[in-house]
């Protein structure tokens, strides 16, 4: 419409994400001065109502925050309650966390990458029209999802928001026969794996890079998943860690009046997590087959410095982690002795505890505070999403910025270009709340 000598364009929603928001492109004199990515999703209150709700149910509320996720948010939440109480869980109980949790990495990563990101650079407008044209491509990536699927059904229940996790281990752990049916099912998703890596390789990448600092966990001898220590990766590639109880002093959030996402800096500066800033923090320790997986499709060798700051090919790095999530899934079948129990007690204390895992968009930050008996009195979660949400602006600006520039670009174009800088980005938008309506406002 418009009104008053400026241009409002609106697009119904954003197609292929997680959740809801508004972008809004403010320009004057034919060049974009403003990119907003406003979420207008509900706040959803979890910090809030984990407040008075004993130390032992996190893990099962949290795991509500996210259909697409639940395990980030289980192990995070553990980890916390537990760093509280000072209870260290055992060598064979955390390899089934991590296994469990490279079962959400391959299901996850297989969605985003065949139904929500592919389209994008095959010319389709969903993943429905992709099947019609490459259904073999598509039925393979429903197989990768319905491998990873298969991991978390076994070790947490169910598929989603699994209900065999608990505080200080699972309910009921497997037996080594039980594991071999999904090691077999593994072997053959291997080859999925590599050959969606293989796929993705081909598409073809627009030049661009991130202006942001990487923060991801790294961990000792092995690429981190679910618990490490948050490092930071600068645009001037100055590298630097801090403890995890010091997360809060170094990524600061704050609340913009048009979200009800919180916005945040890493010690005042832009960053960035996820797939791109996981290879460029401890991709030099990726298995054997996922650096092989690596060198083949063009990402180079993280051995040898190879970051990627190319939001575009995010979803390469998302392949690769498949690869590797498959790999390691089947090293930890293959080592595994049953523990002797398949918990530990975690009785309370007043104390504040402090976790953060790696979830397939990025990290994932939960703090505790606990009284005497058990109760949380205070509970803050920083999920990855929202810590990504000054990246995305600026990936946008710069899109938005370039197309105008190009001259010619219709509105709709305009939409479309800038809906796939945000899916560069996979964001759950409903993890984020505390896409896309666009405005383009010409002045």
């Amino acid at each position: 419409m418009t009104h008053q000598g400026s241009r409002v364009l609106r697009v119904g929603s954003l197609a292929r994400v997680e959740g809801e928001g508004t972008l809004v492109l403010r320009m004057a004199d034919g060049r974009v001065e403003e990119a907003s990515l406003s979420i207008y999703e509900p706040p959803r209150f979890f910090e809030a109502f984990l407040r008075g709700r004993a130390h032992t149910e996190p893990p099962d509320i949290t795991a509500r925050v996210c259909g697409i996720c639940p395990v980030a948010y289980q192990m995070s939440a553990c980890q916390a309650v537990e760093d509280a109480c000072g209870v260290t869980v055992e060598q064979p109980v955390r390899e089934l966390r991590r296994l469990l949790y490279c079962g959400e990495w391959i299901e996850s990563h297989a969605l985003h990458i065949h139904l929500l990101h592919a389209p994008d650079f095959l010319g389709c407008e969903s993943g429905i029209e992709l099947a019609r044209t490459q259904r073999a491509a598509v039925e393979r990536g429903l197989r990768l999802k319905q491998a990873g699927n298969a991991v978390m059904e076994l070790l947490g229940g169910r598929a989603i928001h699994p209900v065999n996790v608990r505080l200080g281990g699972f309910h009921r752990v497997p037996t080594r026969a039980g594991l071999r049916p999904l090691a077999e099912r593994l072997r053959r998703a291997a080859d999925d794996a590599w050959d969606t890596a293989r796929w993705v390789a081909g598409f073809d990448f627009p030049d661009a890079e991130a202006d942001a600092d990487f923060l991801a966990l790294a961990a000792p001898g092995t690429y981190a998943v679910e618990r490490g220590t948050p490092t930071v990766l600068r645009t001037d590639g100055v590298r630097a860690a801090f403890p995890l109880p010091a997360f809060l002093d170094h990524v600061r959030e704050e609340q913009v009046p048009r979200s009800t996402a919180l916005h945040s800096r890493l010690d005042g500066r832009r960053h960035l997590t996820g797939p791109l800033a996981r290879f460029a923090v401890g991709g030099g320790l990726l298995s054997d087959t996922a650096l092989a997986a690596a060198h083949e499709t063009g990402l180079g060798d993280p051995r040898r410095g190879a970051v990627c700051r190319n939001p575009y090919r995010s979803v390469l790095v998302r392949a690769v982690e498949v690869v590797y999530a498959v790999d390691e899934a089947l090293r930890l079948i293959a080592g595994y002795e049953p523990p002797a129990r398949p918990y530990v007690e975690v009785p309370p204390v007043a104390a504040t505890g402090h976790g953060a895992t790696e979830a397939p968009r990025g990290l994932l930050y939960h703090r505790y505070r606990l009284d005497g008996d058990g109760t949380v009195t205070d509970a803050r979660i920083v999920p990855p999403t929202a810590q990504n949400q000054g990246a995305i602006e600026d990936d946008l600006l710069r899109v938005a910025r370039a197309a105008v520039a190009g001259g010619g670009v219709s509105d709709a174009e305009l939409a479309r270009l800038c809906e796939r800088a945000v899916r560069n980005h996979d964001p759950c938008i409903s993890c984020a709340t505390h896409f896309l309506d666009l405005t383009v406002v010409r002045t």
